[in-house]
């Protein structure tokens, strides 16, 4: 039994998720520990809600709250709709957390020690109206690179290029829309970056199981140099500047950075985990991060889109590398590209696209999980649009999978009185099937193991269709009427298919798999992934279930969607 430890990229506190970011973080990492608990491995899944930063405030502001109330307000929220999306974490924690306050200061205290944390004076936005510096995202203006008016100090939606608040044009504090600002010298410390160019490089050198897109990111950042950054901002909300557990002089109105604290949540939260062990219950967080403390035989694997990665393949191993302390490092970074709205950005703050609270009111969890996972942004971007999830759930949910389990459950329950038939004996159609799964069991396995989710749901949809094809090779409602016992193979046949089809189904519909395995009176303990354990070959699956054993028949899976609800959700939300 091997330990995993997953963390999905942290999601913002600012409102509720799009189904872009559901996609890229959340959902891949939670069908990969659905996959491998269901292997047997002891696994950890943690995530919790980034807080910190310019957004959090403003947000804030703007609903007339506390920064600490909202964060409490909207962690609820997404807490509730990770749950309706069947996410199963672990633990899904916050950021402004005591454990992450603490390990934030003594990262930052470590790193100085060692001469990576230096103090500079920069020059920074000032607004006068406002009687403070303005961090980044408090500035806005027009981006010197492309034109675009409404940029923000450190990015442009625009175009995508990072920015320096002091280089836009016609600035402006974002926060009372003053223009009376000025350029004034200020310190903060600075994370040196540069000094950890070579290690950091090493580093990604010897990381053997990334994929293409993680390590092309990586070098990149790499071969431009690594840049000395600020690692503190002028905000009131965040982590304290602090020096050896007192405040540190001069600092008294500054946090960390964001993008400093963030990361290290991936600590926290196991701490805060940990921490809420009930009665009789041991939990040690240190195990799963301290490699002199047990860690070493931990598996680490991260789960991210594309816009996270530079900051997980350099800023946090630097922090990590550098405290020159025993934490573990990630083993596995699985990156995603875009899920694009009709060849556009999914964009929280501009409401563009399906939010996953939306999604939860149009359809259950399974119909996103599977189209989201079935059409994955990993190669490339993926364009979402209404047809094609139409007639992705219409074909692989409602007819493939949904039907096949449908029909013969029915059919068991009208001519062999809901029962596993007993008689006959397999031939050349159930031969069939068990090459088919002794084939395709394998790489479906495989492809949850190297994280190639797309190919997994297709491996899945080609499993369920074989199933199907074996209906039609067996025929067993037309061999019924001259040879009971030869349609009662069929039948039996197809009965553990359905039950086969349930089990792989888990990691990524599992209200769907519930409902197929339940129907069947499948034990907990058989529904593992572990599919020739012992003696038992592929053919056995075949005829796993009891002889004799009572089965229903489930509601229907997956209705079809229909045009007209295409036409009333493209109205809703946008789109063709």
């Amino acid at each position: 039994m091997a330990r995993i430890l997953i963390t999905s990229a942290l999601p913002y506190i600012n409102g509720v998720k799009h189904l872009g970011n559901l996609a890229g973080s959340m959902l891949p990492a939670d069908v990969y520990a659905r996959f491998q608990r269901l292997r047997g491995h002891d696994v950890l899944y943690i995530c919790a809600t980034d807080e910190h930063g310019t957004p959090a405030e403003l947000a804030a502001k703007a609903a007339g709250q506390t920064p600490d109330d909202y964060c409490k307000e909207q962690h609820k929220i997404q807490r509730e709709v990770g749950k309706g999306f069947k996410l199963s974490y672990d633990w899904f924690g916050r950021s402004s957390s005591r454990p992450n306050n603490e390990l934030t200061q003594a990262f930052a205290d470590k790193l100085e020690d060692n001469g990576l944390i230096e103090e500079r004076t920069s020059r920074q936005v000032y607004s006068i109206d406002d009687k403070r510096f303005l961090p980044d995202r408090y500035v806005e203006g027009t981006c010197p690179h492309c034109g675009y008016e409404k940029a923000r100090g450190d990015q442009c939606d625009n175009c995508g290029r990072l920015l320096d608040p002091v280089d836009l044009k016609d600035p402006y504090s974002a926060v009372s829309g003053s223009k009376k600002i000025e350029i004034r010298d200020t310190q903060h410390l600075f994370l040196l970056q540069s000094k950890m160019q070579d290690r950091i490089r090493a580093w990604v050198d010897a990381a053997d199981h990334w994929p293409q897109l993680t390590k092309s990111i990586a070098y990149k950042w790499l071969d431009e140099g690594l840049q000395d950054r600020s690692i503190t901002r002028d905000l009131a909300w965040g982590v304290p500047v602090t020096r050896n557990g007192k405040p540190r002089p001069g600092f008294e109105n500054k946090v960390y950075y964001v993008w400093f604290d963030a990361p290290i949540e991936y600590i926290g939260a196991t701490w805060e985990w940990s921490s809420a062990a009930g009665e009789g219950e041991t939990r040690d967080w240190r195990s799963w991060w301290r490699t002199d403390e047990g860690a070493d035989d931990v598996t680490y694997v991260q789960f991210m889109g594309k816009d996270n990665v530079a900051f997980h393949t350099v800023s946090f191993p630097v922090t990590i590398l550098g405290s020159q302390e025993p934490w573990k490092l990630v083993d596995k970074l699985k990156a995603f590209n875009w899920l694009t709205w009709y060849g556009g950005k999914f964009s929280t703050s501009e409401k563009r696209g399906v939010f996953m609270d939306q999604a939860l009111e149009l359809l259950p969890s399974d119909y996103w999980r599977w189209y989201l996972i079935a059409n994955s942004p990993e190669g490339s971007d993926a364009a979402f649009t209404w047809q094609n999830f139409q007639s992705t759930i219409n074909s692989d949910l409602a007819n493939v999978l949904g039907n096949f389990v449908n029909r013969i459950t029915k059919y068991a329950g009208s001519k062999f009185h809901g029962q596993v038939p007993k008689d006959g004996e397999r031939g050349e159609a159930e031969a069939w099937m068990a090459k088919e799964l002794e084939t395709r069991l394998p790489l479906l396995l495989q492809h949850y193991e190297d994280m190639e989710f797309r190919k997994a749901a297709a491996e899945t949809r080609a499993i369920w269709a074989a199933g199907n094809e074996y209906l039609t090779k067996a025929e067993p409602w037309v061999k019924y009427k001259t040879d009971v016992d030869a349609a009662a193979v069929g039948v039996r046949t197809g009965l553990n298919l359905a039950a086969l089809f349930g089990i792989i189904a888990q990691p990524i519909i599992p209200d769907a798999a519930q409902k197929i395995l339940t129907a069947l009176n499948i034990p907990e303990q058989a529904r593992s992934l572990n599919f020739t354990s012992g003696d038992r070959s592929y053919a056995d699956l075949l005829d796993a279930l009891p002889r004799g054993m009572e089965i229903s028949a489930p509601d229907v899976l997956f209705a079809k969607i229909e045009d007209a609800q295409v036409e009333d959700w493209t109205a809703r939300f946008g789109g063709g």
